[in-house]
């Protein structure tokens, strides 16, 4: 399935790895837009025709484009927008997205942490359109009311979403806080109806509990995006698992849609001190690697807990660990996008997101609509996704399927690294 994916409620936000350009300072002043309209267009158009991934502008005249979105007449800043959009679908390239002020406003409250509205994060099969969800957000009313991932949307508000653009979509879910949207979702051979009451949500990025699965303790940190606070948040836990003197860790990557590059790359460091952890290649064939910087906080045996929510920035973070045989991955596979796009403001408070780039894992892997394989397969049963869902208290326990799966294999690694120091003695 080809898709692509956004975070949506009362914002959007992209399924991508971003890297953030002068976000909030390089604006235009309104009466200079409304003037001159043309004038947002030409710089959507320039920004693409230096940056983007696709020298070739995915076989398309750039040149041409320009010209022939130039030459026609704008009377008002939807007009613009509507006919940037346009230009842009010629990409065919779900990533690369106009952001109106309203959006973008909502992209960079979202990457801080902050969420508005019904919380899932949605896709497009590129083939047949269907609107699909890839993953409701943890705590936010999408999750508590009862949305699963691969949930096909099939009406909003009672309102067919046969041939609609997952902008428009976007748009009909979002709303004012505290408003009710009603969501139609086909499950299987069911179709259900979801009232949603749209709210505003801070986000905590990561969760963490010592937990006593193990003699010697286990560190359990949920990573459910990496936002900017995600880093921190994570160092923090860390440091504090550490002084408490677990044995191992589990790291819960499950339905986590990505985020923030430098978020990811800062996170891998944290966990190994040697090594590549991402490189990204532009159109330029230019190679940009990042690597590990000697500033590991623990050296301690990890399982990385994954499936096919786990996206973009997940996908670095769990690739790099793989890679360097830091950690064992565990669950199913990853959703597959391989891509990095820069977001930057243009015009008068709009945005722009720029696939300016393609990542590979230290191996060289390129993931994009590949996804990465876990090292152990292990499938939740739609009974065992039933029982996380209604009782969230079981997600990282003995009574989740995945996370008992990874006990098991860092009690056998504990085994085994205790038998090779006996060896050695």
């Amino acid at each position: 399935m080809t898709t692509r994916g956004l975070v949506v409620g009362a914002t959007v936000v992209m399924l991508s790895t971003v890297t953030i350009i002068g976000a909030g300072i390089h604006m235009k002043g309104q009466a200079f837009f409304q003037d001159s309209p043309k004038e947002l267009i030409d710089e959507v158009w320039q920004i693409i025709n230096k940056n983007y991934v696709d020298a070739t502008f995915n076989q398309v005249d750039w040149r041409s484009v320009r010209n022939d979105y130039l030459n026609r007449s704008y009377s008002s800043q939807e007009e613009a927008y509507d006919a940037i959009r346009e230009m842009l679908e010629k990409l065919e390239d779900p990533y690369t997205r106009f952001m109106d002020p309203d959006e973008f406003r909502s992209m960079q409250i979202d990457t801080s942490g902050e969420l508005t509205g019904v919380g899932i994060q949605l896709a497009q099969d590129e083939e047949t359109n269907k609107l699909i969800v890839v993953s409701p957000i943890e705590d936010t009313p999408a999750f508590e009311a009862g949305i699963q991932s691969q949930d096909i949307i099939v009406e909003i508000d009672g309102r067919s979403t046969e041939g609609m653009d997952i902008n428009e979509a976007v748009n009909l879910i979002r709303g004012p806080i505290s408003s009710e949207v009603v969501l139609t979702v086909k499950r299987d051979d069911r179709e259900i109806e979801f009232p949603i009451t749209r709210a505003r949500i801070e986000i905590h990025p990561v969760r963490y509990s010592y937990r006593e699965d193990l003699p010697g303790g286990v560190g359990y940190i949920r990573l459910t995006q990496f936002s900017q606070l995600a880093a921190e948040e994570m160092r923090d836990a860390i440091r504090d698992l550490e002084s408490q003197g677990v044995d191992a860790y589990v790291l819960d990557l499950r339905a986590n849609p990505g985020g923030l590059l430098q978020a990811s790359i800062e996170i891998a460091r944290m966990w190994f001190d040697e090594g590549k952890i991402v490189s990204t290649v532009d159109r330029q064939g230019i190679l940009e690697v990042q690597r590990a910087n000697g500033r590991a906080l623990t050296d301690k045996p990890l399982v990385v807990l994954v499936d096919g929510g786990s996206a973009s920035a997940s996908e670095i973070l769990s690739g790099a660990l793989q890679d360097n045989e830091r950690a064992i991955l565990v669950g199913t596979q990853t959703f597959g996008k391989g891509l990095v796009q820069s977001v930057r403001p243009v015009g008068s408070g709009s945005g722009l997101a720029v696939t300016i780039a393609k990542y590979y894992t230290p191996d060289g892997r390129d993931i994009n609509q590949e996804g990465i394989p876990p090292d152990i397969e292990s499938e939740l049963s739609e009974e065992s996704r039933e029982a996380l869902r209604t009782d969230r208290t079981l997600i990282g326990t003995l009574q989740d399927p995945q996370y008992s799966r990874a006990i098991e294999v860092l009690q056998n690694a504990n085994i085994a690294t205790q038998a090779s120091d006996s060896t050695s003695d």
